[in-house]
């Protein structure tokens, strides 16, 4: 089973991912922030992170910058989702070391497709 790791300080937002993709057959672990994520991420295995901007504590930059640094993390794909829409934001999301950058909302059948191409999970 593919594993998630969504950083994302909104609870409504972690529980929405949660159910799209665990209904899709992926196991989810959530974080609050990027600083939780990356302590998290340093001691378990993920396929791939969904990560937030905007959190406390540490943003989704940070995360993605800090992430791309780790020897055992680096490869991990990530997706950053935002409510932030403008060029400048997925190009510095790319700059921090996102694969993709999404900007909410993000409709399920949209998010369960592209997490499941990313991780090379399950596509029904």
């Amino acid at each position: 089973m593919k594993r998630v790791l969504v950083v994302d300080d909104a609870a409504t937002v972690r529980l929405y991912y949660r159910d799209v993709l665990e209904a899709a057959g992926f196991a989810v672990e959530e974080a609050v922030n990027g600083l939780e994520g990356l302590e998290k991420a340093l001691a378990d295995a993920f396929d791939l992170f969904l990560v937030d901007v905007n959190m406390p504590k540490m943003d989704g930059y940070r995360f993605l910058s800090t992430v791309r640094r780790e020897p055992t993390l680096r490869a991990v794909p990530a997706i950053m989702i935002s409510t932030e829409a403008q060029d400048s934001d997925a190009t510095r999301a790319y700059a921090a070391g996102a694969n993709l950058y999404m900007v909410k909302p993000v409709q399920p059948d949209a998010l369960f497709r592209t997490v499941a191409l990313m991780t090379g999970g399950p596509l029904s």
